[in-house]
């Protein structure tokens, strides 16, 4: 259990982002104070008409009618300044999440790729959304009522105090109680409350993983194990919750209640034990609807304990993901100006206790075509995506256009290095939004890149043509059409290097062919990294290097390689009997 001053920096920076709102929230905690003072009035009013008009008779109308309209407007003006104020701490909360939401999504797209090995994608959401909006709670509702609570209980303290200090000194009493009540809770509350955060993103991540799962989940009745999964998260985050509303329910506002009429009974007996004439009627009622009025504010900042407790839960998950280290760059900014790759003693572990990649060598030349090639882990694609830059080299050193790739800034290392993958992402936008992505190209550059990539054809069938929204992850598309849309993302702004990570693995032979076409287009202007399958597809490159168990076993050109028969040609022996044995196949079907 940790005290609050383990808890104050995270709820230093918390409040911090509130400080572009500093007016707005001054003149909301200004408001409060005049709010409290005009709430507090009233009762004094009230003293003030059984003592010196009721008591004695005297009730003149005008000065009647006087003390009633301004009791009620006392009333009128603290409940219009509470609902401005309560704008301006709302219109300052909405500002700080949206700020926070930003720098926190900001923080994930920087985050290294090797975190997104690890990370569950619903933890990252659940930090972006639900954690963010708790945080909202701490201004609209914590910080807000902590305020209003302790602008009321300090005019209250005032008023009774200018009324009768002694009768003040008994309502005082129960502050220590109140405060131990805190501290209990606070004991309490806490790991409660962190163990529900936690559940909460758990189910968000379980929703996420059975959403995008959903077909294989349907497809091998899996929806009855999946659906007891999400219901024991459930049962998890309502138990924990139920744990709060108990600890509420008993620490709270019974607790605080007796205190509460403890002191009342105090107070009671203090007015019948003294003196005739020394404690007046109006002076008694003044302190009842004081004491009847404290009680609420006690219970209401004991409370926001509880939101305290999530908001600086939820705090430390966003600033845990926020203070992550980002992705690193360099700081060379020029453009490349070859596509020459050089990879020299290249070693690589995702784990330090198993490299795979070991001592890879190999040198480029610029607007070359160099296919790599081995089976399923080989280390191929990390290969690919060490070249992109995408995790830090364990051993060894790559250069681009002569220049180590980590001295190269973001810029230029996207710029000039480009990658289709195997399975392409595709937003839920149009073709013209997928294929720019925010860069600034006009629809005559697009509709050239889709007649490059023969595609123009779909696009132009469409009812809006480039300007058409695509499915969820393109499901209206095939996976060709996926493939010619990513590799048209790519060649719109041809990069120095472009890597093809099995980018004709699954598609249809028509589709292999567009690819091939459109690639021949851009080789004189680009170095190819093809990582291939089909052995067929490379047959026509400068360099093939085969991997085996992340080693470079072999090197050449695709006749050298036939003629060493060494695994390369296995690989391609093997190829060609399955090529043949499925022909044979398709021809008996279709004599049959």
């Amino acid at each position: 259990m940790r005290s609050f001053s383990q808890l104050w920096p995270t709820l230093k920076r918390l409040l911090a982002y509130g400080s572009p709102w500093r007016k707005p929230l001054s003149l909301a905690v200004v408001l409060l104070w005049v709010a409290a003072i005009a709430e507090v009035s009233g009762p004094l009013l009230i003293s003030y008409f059984i003592d010196n008009m009721v008591a004695k008779s005297y009730l003149p109308l005008g000065l009647v009618v006087g003390l009633a309209v301004a009791y009620i407007g006392l009333q009128l003006l603290a409940a219009g300044l509470h609902y401005v104020q309560s704008l301006l701490f709302n219109q300052a909360a909405v500002g700080v999440v949206q700020q926070l939401r930003t720098d926190v999504m900001d923080a994930a797209l920087r985050q290294p790729l090797s975190e997104f090995d690890t990370q569950p994608v619903g933890q990252i959401i659940s930090r972006v959304t639900n954690d963010t909006e708790v945080i909202r709670d701490l201004y609209v509702t914590v910080v807000a009522t902590v305020l209003r609570s302790a602008a009321l209980v300090g005019a209250m303290l005032v008023a009774m105090f200018s009324l009768e200090w002694r009768m003040a000194l008994v309502a005082m009493a129960i502050f220590p109680a109140v405060m131990i009540v805190m501290i209990i809770y606070q004991r309490y509350s806490t790991p409660i409350v962190r163990r529900m955060r936690a559940y909460l993103a758990d189910i968000n991540d379980g929703f996420n993983e059975v959403i995008n799962g959903m077909s294989v989940i349907q497809q091998f009745r899996q929806q009855a194990r999946f659906g007891e999964r999400m219901g024991e998260a459930s049962r998890s985050h309502y138990m924990a919750r139920m744990q709060t509303l108990r600890l509420d329910g008993f620490l709270l506002r019974p607790l605080l209640s007796l205190f509460s009429a403890l002191v009342l009974c105090g107070l009671l007996m203090q007015f019948g034990f003294a003196a005739g004439g020394t404690i007046e009627v109006g002076v008694l009622y003044a302190f009842i609807s004081y004491l009847g009025r404290l009680n609420e504010p006690l219970i209401e900042l004991t409370t926001q304990q509880s939101m305290l407790q999530q908001a600086v839960v939820a705090g430390e998950r966003v600033f845990e993901l926020m203070d992550r280290p980002r992705q690193a760059y360099g700081n060379d900014n020029r453009d490349l100006q070859s596509g020459t790759i050089e990879f020299e003693n290249v070693s690589f572990a995702y784990r330090e206790d198993r490299l795979v990649l070991q001592d890879i060598n190999l040198t480029v030349p610029s607007r070359s075509f160099v296919a790599l090639v081995g089976h399923t882990g080989s280390g191929k694609s990390t290969l690919a995506s060490l070249l992109m830059g995408y995790y830090p080299l364990t051993e060894g050193e790559i250069r681009l256009d002569g220049r180590p790739l980590e001295t190269l800034s973001h810029a230029t290392l996207r710029k000039g290095v480009a990658m289709v993958q195997q399975d392409p992402v595709v937003l839920a936008d149009t073709f013209f939004a997928n294929i720019t992505l925010g860069r600034p190209f006009t629809e005559e550059q697009v509709w050239e890149v889709l007649e490059k990539v023969q595609l123009a054809a779909l696009a132009r069938g469409l009812h809006d043509g480039i300007h058409t929204r695509l499915g969820e992850q393109g499901n209206n598309l095939s996976v060709g059409q996926k493939q010619l849309l990513a590799l048209a993302r790519v060649l719109i702004d041809t990069p120095q290097v472009l890597i093809l990570d099995e980018a004709t693995a699954s598609i249809d032979s028509g589709t292999e062919q567009a690819i091939q076409q459109a690639l021949a287009a851009v080789r004189e202007h680009t170095t190819l990294v093809v990582i291939a399958h089909r052995l067929s597809t490379i047959v026509e490159a400068d360099t093939i290097l085969v991997l085996h168990r992340g080693q470079a076993v072999e090197r050449g050109t695709h006749k050298q390689l036939l003629e060493a028969k060494g695994r390369y040609w296995q690989m391609y022996q093997l190829q060609l009997a399955g090529e043949e044995l499925a022909a044979s196949v398709r021809e008996e079907s279709l004599s049959a």
